[in-house]
């Protein structure tokens, strides 16, 4: 009975769930296509893609993913390390729930209410005189008699707010009329605290000593802490500052894993398992980590550092495209730069004179910029209208560009040719390598297609619903 049970919940499921596609043998289900589909295709993406268009794309990303894992990327430790990173941030959050978090809350209210004791909050306000630990007797006297005359004068009758504005020397709480806010006991200077706690509500009191200078202190009023309900959205968001979300499911994995006698990475294992069975949202998010990560391993070796690092083969391309690359106007080659002394204008271009253009950079660097003080300030590279003022300038022509002022280097000039096309692969390698890792991955792909066929299901494809365009 038990297998005819499962097996009928098996087949309810594939019914619910069927096949779109296999690559290389293996089934992809309806869920993880409709899933990257979405997810790659939402409102915000500018060059969205039918369901039929996104199957070569999602075609292509399955074959190297299998390429990866034929290739066991899969099993590197460094590899293993960050997908355990990526996924661990979304599966250890589900160790702890609202309950939990609430009485975390609670936790900390009772803490801070403890902490508090029974005399609860207390309002104060003061008027400050400074006195710095090296001040002379005399000026401490002076301080003395002025707090002095500030406490006679509101004896008086004189408004504490407005002295406190005029005369206070507490930067802080000046402009507020004195006022520190509600506070704690063993949140001030030991001086301020003693003579607070003897204070009832309204009194002011005679100047006090601390180790910074002279207080006048207002008690405005009294009382214990707020109820928790009042205080909850401000606990809830202390917790998110503090990350103590985190804190709390970090507990609960160690927990967890000493109750079971398992590794923490055990017990991760076991949860990311358990969810992914019930929530295929967490499931395919979690397998986009992995495959994600596999995919630009392997696109790395096979397409990106390869083409970028093979010259001879980047040369071989250059050569073969020229035409592709050239310009619609002449380009400076060269340096745009600045100095400290007129002498290094001419200085900088002796040092150039007929070197290549490639040994520039180290040239100037360790004859002008060897020691500790810099001599120039160079910018290197191939330059178009519009791209650098002195350029601009001194070889465009253009009489009105905005030359950028650097303090201390006041004499400029330029250095180099005008050249009406790229004479080598260096002068556009940027678009080159771009180019020319296009074209290896078509070629990779070709060779992709053979090694891993796929198979799609159309009529289950049709089944999956497009976004719709607002």
């Amino acid at each position: 009975m038990a297998f005819s049970i499962l097996g009928c919940a098996a087949q309810v499921s594939a019914q619910d769930d069927p096949v779109i596609m296999t690559v290389n043998g293996k089934p992809v289900l309806r869920s993880e296509f409709a899933y990257s589909y979405n997810k790659n295709n939402g409102e915000d993406v500018i060059d969205r893609k039918s369901v039929e268009e996104y199957v070569e794309l999602f075609a292509n990303y399955k074959r190297k993913v299998e390429a990866a894992l034929d290739a066991h990327l899969d099993t590197m430790t460094s590899y293993n390390k960050e997908f355990r990173q990526y996924r661990d941030q979304q599966v250890l959050p589900t160790l702890i729930n609202a309950a939990d978090v609430e009485a975390e809350a609670h936790r900390l209210y009772d803490e801070e209410n403890k902490r508090i004791g029974p005399n609860g909050l207390y309002d104060v306000s003061h008027i400050f005189m400074l006195v710095k630990q090296n001040d002379p007797d005399s000026l401490m006297n002076v301080k003395q008699q002025r707090a002095d005359s500030i406490y006679q004068a509101l004896q008086a009758g004189a408004d504490f707010n407005e002295l406190a504005i005029k005369l206070s020397e507490d930067p802080g709480t000046a402009a507020n009329g004195g006022h520190i806010g509600w506070v704690t006991k063993g949140q001030l200077l030991t001086a301020f605290e003693d003579q607070m706690l003897q204070m009832k509500s309204g009194e002011i009191s005679k100047p006090v000593k601390s180790e910074v200078g002279y207080h006048i202190i207002r008690l405005n009023g009294q009382k214990s802490l707020d109820p928790y309900d009042s205080l909850r959205t401000s606990i809830m968001t202390f917790i998110e500052k503090r990350n103590l979300r985190k804190k709390l499911a970090e507990n609960r994995l160690k927990d967890i894993a000493v109750m079971q006698n398992q590794s923490e990475e055990q017990v991760m294992d076991m949860r990311s398992d358990s969810i992914s069975a019930i929530d295929p949202d967490m499931k395919y998010l979690i397998q986009e980590y992995h495959d994600g990560l596999l995919l630009y391993e392997i696109s790395n070796r096979e397409v990106w550092e390869k083409a970028s690092k093979d010259e001879q083969g980047l040369n071989t391309f250059w050569k073969k495209n020229k035409k592709k690359y050239a310009w619609d106007e002449p380009r400076f080659k060269g340096i745009a730069y600045y100095t400290r002394d007129e002498a290094d204008i001419e200085a900088v271009k002796q040092c150039l004179k007929g070197k290549k253009f490639d040994e520039w950079a180290d040239l100037l660097r360790s004859t002008f910029n060897a020691d500790s003080v810099l001599r120039i300030r160079v910018e290197k590279g191939i330059f178009k209208k519009g791209m650098n003022g002195i350029v601009d300038r001194d070889v465009f022509g253009d009489a009105e560009a905005k030359v950028k002022t650097k303090k201390n280097f006041d004499y400029t000039s330029t250095y180099g040719r005008l050249i009406n096309a790229p004479e080598e692969m260096n002068d556009v390698r940027q678009s080159v390598v771009s180019d020319y890792q296009e074209a290896m991955e078509k070629e990779w792909l070709k060779e992709l297609k053979k090694r891993y066929p796929v198979t799609v299901n159309k009529e289950v494809l049709a089944t999956v619903k497009e976004n719709k365009q607002k």
